[in-house]
């Protein structure tokens, strides 16, 4: 979802510049929406669009602390811009800042209470700021809006292991059937104790895909066998995962970001 989608309020009162800068950061054009954005923050410092939009324009090219930054302004000038506590939110989850990530979330719900559903990324915050009781609670009420999301039930398993134990979470694993994504299913059966790591690491190597979508299979199988290792207390093997993940088979996805967050909180 683009980020300026989240804030139509601050737009309300754009002028053209501006109105370019977010027309360049929807064509994907980061650099010159950041140079557009900057030079309006620059003559009307008093704005908070301006530094919103350069922020989203800086996490889309995961320049996360000068998005931080940009996004602090944005809430300075403006302390009900949801959307930038929330865009703020992602910045210092991906710096592996994790409890400023949640107190970001929790603010925007605050200010958005309805979209508390579907914010799947406040539960992965929470597991890492170790709050894993509430991100239980936060996948159970994802479910509500995404059933079928085998990354939902997995963590939840992963926070539910680490509030009560790895067989109470086997025990209370969301069921998932319509996931096809490779290698969901063996990911599934791995935290429900079906298979190995082995297995799912098989199927990822093993599918008939080709390019970014082979990597990307490559990557969630190393990202998820990691976390169940770190689930299981095995330290070493999680990192080993986790590394190979975030440093072999990096993709534009966000859970790309979360694996590097949490590669450099393993090596501090």
């Amino acid at each position: 979802m683009l980020p300026l989608l989240l804030a139509p309020a601050l737009f309300a009162a754009a002028d053209d510049p501006l109105d370019r800068a977010a027309a360049k950061f929807s064509a994907g054009k980061y650099a010159e929406a950041i140079e557009l954005a900057e030079k309006v923050a620059k003559d009307d410092p008093k704005n908070p669009a301006a530094p919103f939009v350069a922020g989203s324009a800086r996490l889309a090219l995961r320049q996360n602390a000068e998005a931080a930054q940009a996004f602090t302004r944005a809430i300075d000038l403006d302390a009900t811009a949801a959307a930038a506590y929330d865009r703020r939110g992602d910045a210092y989850l991906k710096l592996g800042k994790f409890q400023e990530a949640v107190a970001d979330f929790d603010k925007f719900l605050e200010l958005r209470p309805r979209a508390a559903p579907e914010h799947w990324r406040r539960g992965i915050a929470l597991y890492y700021a170790g709050r894993f009781a509430d991100g239980v609670k936060q996948f159970d009420l994802h479910r509500t809006v995404n059933p079928e999301d085998v990354e939902n039930s997995a963590w939840h398993y992963l926070c539910n292991a680490r509030a009560t134990s790895p067989e109470k979470a086997r025990k209370d694993l969301l069921p998932v059937s319509k996931d096809a994504r490779v290698p969901m299913k063996e990911v599934l059966e791995l935290f429900a104790g079906k298979l190995k790591p082995a297995d799912v690491l098989a199927a990822a190597e093993n599918a008939k895909l080709d390019g970014e979508e082979k990597s990307a299979a490559r990557f969630y199988a190393h990202l998820y066998v990691g976390l169940y290792y770190e689930a299981e207390g095995d330290a070493e093997k999680a990192k080993e995962h986790i590394q190979t993940a975030a440093e072999k088979y990096k993709i534009g996805h966000y859970m790309w970001d979360v694996a590097q967050a949490h590669l450099l909180t393993m090596k501090k």
